[in-house]
């Protein structure tokens, strides 16, 4: 099975129900699975060896998904907060796209090139493609990474991973008639990915935000009928700020999705006392998963809240327990399971999980392990919780010290706005703690303050060395810091900083 199966099956289905919406543009099951069949045409006459598509979110986003796993060539999102050269070089790892983008002097390739709403008006006009076979080994879906650590690499999806996750984690039309999914996550990210496809498959109508503020998404979850929607942290946050400082009303959704970073506690108590009515999920997964690999339900974030157990509480910091069908562990660095409360790296298999990188080849052990490189523990009662790469790990005196743990110490500060932590060579330590503090608009904290907060709250060791201000922190689209940035900042001494 491939992932045009299940378009075909929502347009059989229910063919007249709405399947997506932008700008007042509905088109329903049955108009998505035509457009993307006239696509899929348009791709195998032109021979074209993948579909790249750089733009914002609209009805040529799953029509273009659609399209290229109709002819059996990968689908290729591009990020385009990149700059042109960057977007370039991506483009040029293919030998002749079929380029979507309405961006063309930025995407000059051997192959054909159309604009966005000129890709639907296409669609619409070409001869359907005959149906085709397309083996569930194929490439459905090519995404690059997004560079935190290094340069990014291009993660391989094929079809059986995602028809796995889709089968193992969503009902068949299961969404209610009036249901309607708020999408304001890029394109380009894992998480719009999976949403389009399982959204899709569960019936629901998909209402695309092609940019986001606070101001817009609010007005647009009112004016669909939004009744579900997928955020990253940073995007809930600017929503509850939003809320707090004009006084409206916050719009009747029955569920919130977030994931794509790290949710500050302090953060999401703000964002569950903006929205009483909604069930909250937190959504943990990485592209090399295709998409979510665990998920704390509405019911644990209400019972998190509601307790005065320290350990229930502590939950709302998880990432809550594994999806069906996936497999999660945490090892030491011997290779030995760790017990309850003792952390090390995550690894995770089932059939949803890629581990590829184009060129790379499968990146999963011998036991069929992926090991995501990213720092963990699982408490008594299976609650996973995730504090960042193993990378971003500040080795000082032969300490392991997660960054995360002092970035959440830092923004319970009530004149902190954001922290991000890293490690600095030092002759001494091995490694010195940087701490780089955004302050509230209005605040002025000071920095040995702040030293003293962290240090009354964790051990010493833990104690930032340096704290450095700044007016803003490099972040991705959904949220992650980019540390290796912050790496590459010298510090300044008049910045605020203190040794």
């Amino acid at each position: 099975m491939n992932i045009s199966m299940l378009l075909t099956m929502a347009a059989t289905g229910a063919p007249d129900a709405v399947a997506v919406e932008h700008r007042a543009r509905r088109s329903t099951y049955a108009q998505l699975a035509r457009l993307s069949a006239g696509g899929a045409g348009i791709v195998s006459r032109e021979g074209a060896d993948s579909v790249l598509f750089l733009g914002v979110n609209s009805t040529a986003l799953p029509v273009a998904l659609f399209a290229a796993a109709a002819a059996g060539v990968p689908f290729v999102p591009l990020n385009y907060r990149l700059s042109a050269e960057q977007v370039r070089a991506l483009a040029g790892r293919f030998q002749r796209p079929l380029t979507i983008t309405d961006a063309a002097e930025v995407l000059d390739g051997p192959g054909p090139t159309y604009g966005l709403q000129e890709w639907v008006d296409a669609c619409s006009a070409a001869e359907p493609l005959a149906s085709a076979d397309v083996d569930p080994e194929s490439i459905a879906v090519l995404l690059f990474t997004s560079g935190t650590t290094a340069e990014p690499k291009a993660a391989v999806l094929r079809h059986r991973h995602l028809v796995s996750y889709v089968l193992s984690t969503v009902e068949f039309g299961s969404a209610g008639p009036d249901e309607a999914n708020l999408v304001s996550v890029p394109p380009y990210h894992i998480a719009a990915v999976a949403n389009l496809l399982t959204n899709i498959y569960a019936g629901r109508r998909l209402v695309y935000l092609d940019s986001f503020s606070p101001g817009a998404w609010l007005d647009l979850a009112r004016a669909s009928g939004a009744t579900h929607a997928m955020l990253v942290p940073t995007m809930l946050a600017r929503i509850a700020d939003h809320l707090a400082e004009r006084g409206e009303p916050t719009p009747g959704l029955r569920s919130v999705s977030y994931g794509g970073a790290r949710m500050p506690q302090a953060v999401l108590e703000q964002v569950l006392a903006a929205f009483p009515d909604t069930g909250f999920v937190n959504a943990y997964g990485l592209t090399e998963t295709s998409s979510t690999i665990a998920l704390l339900g509405p019911d644990d974030h209400r019972a998190a809240v509601a307790s005065d157990a320290p350990e229930v509480r502590a939950r709302l910091g998880s990432v809550g327990r594994p999806v069906p069908g996936v497999t999660i562990a945490v090892f030491d660095a011997q290779g030995r399971l760790c017990p309850p409360g003792v952390r090390g790296e995550l690894r995770v298999k089932g059939p949803q999980v890629a581990g590829e990188y184009l060129g790379g080849g499968a990146l999963l052990d011998k036991d069929g392990w992926f090991h995501t490189r990213d720092q963990a523990y699982l408490d008594a009662d299976g609650y996973l919780f995730v504090e960042g790469r193993l990378d971003d790990t500040i080795i000082r005196g032969g300490e392991n010290i997660a960054p995360a743990e002092i970035e959440e110490t830092l923004l319970a500060h009530p004149q902190v706005a954001d922290a991000a932590v890293v490690g600095m060579a030092d002759d001494e330590w091995g490694q010195r703690i940087l701490a780089y503090v955004v302050p509230h608009s209005t605040a002025q904290p000071d920095a040995e303050e702040l030293r003293s907060w962290v240090r009354t709250r964790l051990r010493s060791s833990k104690t930032p060395d340096e704290v450095i201000f700044r007016t803003d922190l490099p972040r991705t689209e959904t949220g992650k810091i980019l540390r290796r940035l912050l790496h590459l900042d010298t510090v300044d001494s008049s910045s605020g900083s203190v040794s």
